[in-house]
């Protein structure tokens, strides 16, 4: 659906965009993250139409975004950061005015009306001046413009930006709803709502990709993302070699806090769960494991990690595959 080569951005001399290259499919939702600076909206703005790209290739819905920028635009609805609503108008007639600029035809501009106000929830500020409503409902409201022309792909830049806890949620149900019928590009610094409305993660720095994986499995991009802390009974001598030549620990470290308790800190390999690899060993050496605590970073930890100004080695990009390791 969306295919995207090589991608690259100047601002005069300084680069934005430097080379990315990814592919969406229908019915995702994928959440587009990065720091400030790091030229989201700018991509954004590219696979909108609004910016021309430097250089590199860009196909949407099988149209080539230079050859056929006027096909395209009509298949996307956009959500820009900064929400374009008209403040002195009422409701109702900045959606009638927005479907008039798309070319929507006159015989079904109340049918798509009808349906925006249901899908998205404003049947009750309809009269009111939207310099009045709330900046849950305006939200809403930009929303509503940027489907109102039935598109194929939802493009959203910080959607929740400013909304309070109550109205972040009713945003997040909003977007989850529409997964059913558009593919959806969702930019946002809220790692919580990447966690909670998204399939996907694409993570920028630097202009850069420095991931593209499953939300569930985004963490795997650092490697040694995981430590398992075990305790076992007794103080146990020789625990370092007992456990270390296990396939999958990168690294392992044993800590004889009395003699009834002995702790091992073991950091995983890319990808890999080593819980049961170290109860069967356990088993096998007659040891007793009192306790296992698996730790695994969220996404705020991995997103942290990939947009450090030095980015770790281990947290070059990379494809997530999900086939373990054994």
């Amino acid at each position: 659906m969306i295919d995207v080569k090589d991608l690259v951005k100047y601002y005069g001399t300084e680069q934005a965009v430097a080379g990315i290259s990814f592919n969406i499919t229908p019915g995702e939702i994928v959440g587009f993250l990065g720091p400030n600076g790091a030229g989201k909206t700018t991509t954004l703005r590219i696979l909108t139409g609004y910016l021309a790209a430097t250089s590199g290739k860009i196909n949407i819905l099988n149209y080539d975004i230079e050859k056929n920028p006027i096909e395209i635009k009509k298949r996307i609805g956009y959500l820009p950061e900064s929400n374009p609503l008209y403040y002195e108008m009422n409701v109702l007639d900045y959606l009638m005015f927005i479907a008039e600029l798309r070319g929507i035809e006159k015989n079904i501009i109340k049918s798509r009306l009808s349906d925006i106000i249901y899908v998205c929830g404003i049947k009750d500020v309809l009269n009111k001046n939207i310099s009045n409503l709330s900046k849950g409902y305006k939200q809403r409201v930009g929303i509503s413009q940027a489907m109102i022309h039935n598109p194929d792909i939802l493009i959203m830049d910080e959607p929740t930006s400013g909304l309070d806890p109550n109205q972040i949620i009713e945003i997040r149900d909003l977007i989850k709803n529409l997964r059913k019928e558009k593919t959806i590009i969702l930019s946002t610094h809220i790692l919580s709502e990447v966690q909670a409305t998204c399939d996907r993660v694409i993570i920028i720095n630097k202009g850069k990709i420095v991931a593209d994986g499953k939300t569930s499995e985004i963490n795997k991009f650092v490697t040694g993302n995981e430590e398992l802390t075990v305790k076992l009974k007794g103080g146990i001598e020789n625990t370092a070699e007992i456990f270390s030549d296990i396939h999958g620990i990168s690294e392992l470290n044993v800590k004889n806090i009395s003699h009834a308790l002995t702790e091992l800190k073991i950091t995983s390999k890319h990808g890999v769960d080593l819980r049961e690899k170290v109860f069967n060993r356990a088993v096998e050496k007659k040891l007793i494991i009192l306790e296992q605590t698996r730790t695994i970073l969220s996404l705020e930890d991995v997103f942290r990690m990939l947009t450090q100004d030095e980015v770790p080695h281990s947290a070059k990009k990379t494809e997530i595959n999900n086939e373990s390791e054994s």
